[in-house]
């Protein structure tokens, strides 16, 4: 009996590197990957430009969620009033503070 126990102890010590490199890549496999994250933005934008659409004197909308800001390009951004009502939606959904936040006027090329 102790002498398997020894063969085995043998066996691992004399694989214990390849071991631990093969768990090292095992747990890095089942890391989740960054195209989620992507995806989460992408999706948070599209819900974002819905909602803006839907608010009176906004029209179409498209906004682009990043990092350092918010930039919204819609139909409706020659009106102040508007442009306001834009502004605080999305201080409310992202955080950002105004001044991080872009409101563009859509052409009719879009």
């Amino acid at each position: 009996m102790t002498d398997k126990l020894k063969g085995k102890a043998e066996l691992l010590g004399r694989f214990r590197y390849p071991f631990i490199i093969l768990i090292a890549g095992v747990l890095l496999l089942l890391l989740p990957s960054g195209s989620s994250q992507k995806n989460a933005e992408s999706d948070s934008s599209g819900l974002l430009a819905q909602v803006l659409s839907c608010s009176e004197g906004v029209g179409n909308a498209r906004v682009l969620i990043s990092d350092s800001g918010v930039v919204v390009v819609c139909e409706g951004a020659a009106n102040p009033k508007v442009r306001l009502d834009i502004i605080r939606a999305v201080e409310s959904y992202t955080g950002y503070s105004s001044d991080k936040i872009t409101i563009l006027r859509m052409t009719d090329k879009a």
